[in-house]
């Protein structure tokens, strides 16, 4: 059995890997690059361990360096979290190698998903609905022209190979196809070394939507439901819940079937994501799967009642799921906001820096995954994102009330952040209502950007002063020491309350 992991991530997912490993009584390693060193998941593991200089390209990347503190340590097996190694073939295959335990799915089952050609192929041979499109990469342009005019405007272009939106391009004119197509083989070759490229329909009034899955080494497998994911930012989620308003309890089980066959299609064991779009019609279709941890998967976990780390690790021990398909069901509603240092005036430019003052959210219903506190400097080299707050409640119109009220209360100060943005969203009528799609930050930026309603700026500005002026009176009247020793707050109450027998 598992007796100490390696977590080869950083931020807020690595705390958060460990926080499940200290409560299974498990070891943790941290890994971290010199912009790292006070960072809180070096803290907060049992050992720490340097693998480089700040780029990732030399340090989180580094599956060398990674094992070599693996095999230094004694750890048994590695999680990777998300990102970075979380979805590399070549990775597992050398834990494999070494002897140590990959918590995550096979090289097969990563190397096949990781594709998106070959699992459209995969997916198409399971029975699973997938978007009309080529099944080849684009070898020949005029090809491609012949297929597009097949297929109808508009389509999307997009890369074979990575994802968070690279190598994607949305066609609506016949005229735009060619310099697309060439423009995202080039930015695919630059982010992922492989240029490949591939045609797909165009849904129109798209819905991002994903079912997250587990399946054992046994041949087990169940999903846990969807998320809706399509408040989205030049394709990156920003904020996410479940259950989705869109869907209905029909189309919420036939799309769980289909997950749990494109998984079991790959042989797939640990946690997963698969990934759907869907049209406002409800026809849906596979997009992709994640062969990984999702950075929303704390919704799940909370409308579900299942710890997905800790399901992660028993897999990875070899042991059976704890549960049938039956014995799942969605209770309450939950939504996660994406916590970005960035400056949402200035084209959302990211916004590294000294923490001064931070005030996390608290209360009935609200969690907080994050990893900065006050005198940290955020790094430039990574991600912005520096937490995920996620709040639950028994409906949708309560989790709604919910988290205006936690942003409200969650204040940092020395960086800017995109908490106002994410204020904006839960107040926007179409999120209100529920009826929005992938266009939905696009559709309504102006109002999200635009600063003329008072309500919370106003509010955050007068806290902000109230605290700066707190500290500057605090310096400028430090009491002499015999003050100190004099004075005291509690006689000052009293007097005041006359408890001393004094006015």
């Amino acid at each position: 059995m598992i007796k100490k992991v390696l977590v080869a991530n950083r931020g807020e997912i690595a705390v958060r890997i460990m926080r499940s490993c200290r409560e299974m009584g498990i070891r943790t390693i941290a890994v971290f690059s010199e912009a790292d060193r006070n960072s809180l998941h070096v803290r907060y593991a049992d050992e720490a361990y340097c693998v480089g200089p700040p780029p990732s390209a030399e340090s989180y990347l580094k599956i060398e360096k990674i094992l070599d503190v693996a095999r230094a340590s004694n750890a048994d097996a590695i999680h990777p979290g998300y990102g970075f190694l979380s979805e590399n073939a070549s990775f597992s295959k050398r834990c494999k190698e070494e002897g140590i335990i990959f918590i995550g799915p096979s090289e097969y089952a990563i190397s096949t998903m990781g594709d998106k050609i070959t699992a459209r192929k995969k997916m198409m041979t399971a029975g699973v609905p997938v978007v009309p499109g080529t099944v080849e990469p684009i070898a020949d342009e005029n090809l491609a022209l012949e297929t597009i005019k097949e297929i109808g405007l508009p389509v999307m272009i997009k890369a074979s190979a990575g994802g968070g939106g690279k190598g994607m391009r949305l066609v609506k004119r016949t005229e735009d196809i060619l310099p697309s197509i060439r423009g995202a083989k080039s930015e695919a070759k630059s982010a992922f070394g492989n240029d490949s490229v591939y045609i797909e329909k165009y849904i129109e009034s798209p819905h991002h939507i994903e079912f997250q899955i587990l399946a054992d080494k046994h041949g087990n497998a169940v999903h846990l439901f969807e998320r809706e994911c399509s408040v989205q930012r030049r394709h990156q989620k920003v904020v996410e819940e479940t259950p989705s308003p869109l869907l209905t309890d029909a189309i919420r089980a036939e799309m769980g079937q289909y997950a749990v066959a494109a998984a079991q299609a790959v042989n797939y064991d640990g946690a997963g994501t698969i990934e759907f779009i869907v049209g406002d019609d409800l026809k849906y279709y596979f997009l992709e799967m994640n062969t990984r941890l999702q950075v929303e998967h704390p919704i799940t976990e909370r409308v579900v009642g299942v710890d997905l780390v800790k399901e992660q690790i028993n897999i990875a021990n070899g042991l059976k799921l704890p549960f049938k398909q039956e014995d799942l069901k969605q209770t309450g509603h939950a939504i996660e906001c994406r916590i970005y240092a960035e400056d949402t005036k200035q084209n959302f430019m990211p916004s590294p820096g000294r923490v001064k003052h931070i005030s996390e959210p608290l209360g009935l219903g609200v969690r907080h995954d994050g990893y900065v506190y006050e005198g940290f400097e955020i790094p430039i080299y990574y991600d912005p994102m520096i937490s995920k707050l996620i709040v639950w409640a028994k409906t949708r119109e309560e989790a709604l009330m919910r988290m205006k009220r936690a942003l409200f209360e969650y204040k940092i100060t020395g960086v800017k952040t995109n908490i106002y943005f994410l204020s904006k969203i839960m107040r926007t009528p179409d999120f209100v209502s529920g009826k929005y799609n992938t266009h939905f930050i696009e559709d309504n930026l102006q109002f999200l950007l635009s600063e003329d309603d008072c309500d919370g700026l106003c509010q955050d500005m007068a806290l902000i002063a109230a605290f700066v002026d707190y500290h500057s009176r605090k310096e400028a009247h430090k009491p002499t020491l015999a003050r100190r020793l004099s004075h005291s707050p509690w006689k000052d109450f009293g007097r005041r309350r006359g408890m001393f027998g004094v006015d």
